[in-house]
């Protein structure tokens, strides 16, 4: 265990290792992850989810690909897990057509 004598001499290296791992969004990323792995640690298995709906399904379906879009990755990887929804995405084509979406030229980028 370090001493408290050590720790304040590897302070300056920890500040900087810091704002090199903010400036490159790789801290947001490792909190965003270790939150995730927290979440799946403490999901309680034991307590039954009710069966995903269709609605629901299609619901949470459109949230992760807005998660996805704007690269919440983690936060749609629990999504994912916590509503029991499917690893793999819907297709798009299938997701409009069930929601009786008709996207033009501007939403297939998205």
């Amino acid at each position: 265990m370090a001493t408290v004598a050590e720790l304040k001499a590897d302070l300056p290296v920890v500040i900087v290792l810091k704002d090199t791992l903010e400036k490159r969004g790789a801290l947001a990323e490792i909190k965003a992850r270790i939150r995730a792995e927290v979440f799946n640690a403490l999901d309680d298995q034991s307590e039954p989810r009710p069966p995903l709906s269709r609605e629901n399904l299609l619901i949470n379906e459109l949230i992760r690909e807005y998660l996805e879009y704007n690269r919440y990755k983690y936060t749609a990887s629990v999504l994912t897990a916590e509503s029991s929804q499917p690893e793999v995405p819907l297709d798009r084509q299938f997701l409009a057509k069930e929601l009786n979406v008709v996207e033009d030229a501007s939403g297939k980028s998205v």
